[in-house]
């Protein structure tokens, strides 16, 4: 922008310039909406006042990089459109200045860029779907949803805030208490990973209406979640019928499996479930896991009988070593004082594994 206040000649340069605000790919239909725009506004806390360009410019932050940072966080390219804020100034002064202080590096800035975006899209997804939906029913005929939601999200939008960093910073302080333990085991670690998939999904797909699906998967999810929290896994991603989770140990893996089976069976609502474990080795990155384990964990539960847990070798070891599982039937005769049972199934072929060899997992009476 010159002297006069008119915006400068604005090149299309190296990577189309991209836009960082929620409601940005709508530009032109928003702001023949003078209500939605109050309501970005008031969530973004700043009117729209720049181009990709002119904020770029701003941030002192060469286009190109500003272009990946937008990118990975998700929001989409809107050519030379003003619908950027100082808060989206902010953002990129922030990230380049972490890259220039070399306390990141610009490969790493982009990965939080993106491992943020992802994860906050998600939140905020659920929150318009399923959170203000639900508040936001028109009192009065005549009245829009819009209209409703805008008083409700000035009240709601300061507590929500504090309350997504209280929950961010008490998950980062877990996550740093666990890497603070081994300091060996940044990236590869030895986890245990179970798989929880509930049976015949797709044939309740093609039976349930919508919203009864809809509250079977939020249902499911919501029971799983609370038990791996309980018990000390954590949830590492939900996929409608299927849940992902991981243990530092192998008994605290095979008690959620066993208690999620328990659970849903409880349920005359819920279909069976099916779980599959294995331990060993995995990648960690951008809160995923990955790696041969995480393949054999998946494949077990595909193989698993209903209602039935299914272990591999390595995670049956990791039993038997600290004393919670028998190392064979005589043994098992001899004492009580064990928490779980394991029979072995037959041996097969998995393609791309190998012969593995599971074990059902199962409680020993007390």
């Amino acid at each position: 922008m010159d002297d006069s206040g008119t915006p400068a000649e604005e090149p299309t340069a190296t990577g189309e310039p991209t836009g960082g605000a929620a409601a940005a790919g709508d530009a032109d239909r928003t702001e023949e909406d003078p209500l939605a725009l109050r309501i970005e506004q008031l969530i973004l806390g700043a009117p729209r006042q720049y181009t990709p360009f002119q904020a770029a410019r701003a941030a002192d932050v060469p286009m190109e990089l500003a272009a990946r940072f937008w990118r990975a966080m998700g929001f989409a390219d809107i050519g030379q459109a003003r619908a950027l804020t100082e808060a989206d100034v902010l953002a990129l002064r922030r990230l380049a200045g972490l890259v220039e202080a070399g306390l990141l590096s610009e490969a790493m800035a982009v990965q939080v860029a993106r491992s943020t975006g992802q994860t906050t899209a998600r939140l905020a997804e659920w929150q318009i779907d399923s959170f203000l939906e639900g508040l936001t029913e028109p009192p009065e005929p005549g009245m829009t949803r819009t209209e409703v939601a805008y008083p409700l999200l000035e009240l709601l939008l300061p507590e929500l805030q504090e309350f997504l960093v209280y929950v961010w910073r008490r998950q980062l302080a877990a996550a740093t208490g666990r890497v603070a333990q081994d300091d060996e085991e940044m990236v590869d670690r030895r986890l245990a990973i179970a798989f929880a998939d509930l049976v015949g999904f797709t044939r309740l797909t093609r039976r349930l209406e919508e919203e009864e699906l809809g509250e079977l998967v939020e249902a499911f999810e919501t029971t799983a979640a609370d038990l791996v929290a309980a018990h000390g896994g954590r949830l590492i991603k939900t996929l409608g019928d299927e849940v992902l989770y991981v243990a530092d140990d192998a008994g605290t893996a095979a008690e959620i499996g066993l208690r999620l089976i328990e659970t849903l069976a409880n349920d005359e609502t819920m279909p069976e479930l099916r779980v599959g474990m294995a331990f060993g080795t995995v990648t960690t990155r951008m809160g995923d896991v990955f790696g041969n384990t995480v393949n054999l964990a998946s494949r077990l539960t595909s193989i698993a009988p209903k209602d039935a847990v299914l272990v591999d070798e390595e995670l049956r070891a990791e039993l038997v070593a600290s004393g919670q599982a028998p190392a064979s039937e005589k043994e098992a005769d001899d004492t009580s004082a064990y928490r779980f049972a394991l029979r072995p199934l037959y041996r097969r072929p998995v393609r791309g594994l190998g012969v593995i060899e599971p074990w059902l997992l199962s409680r020993r009476p007390s």
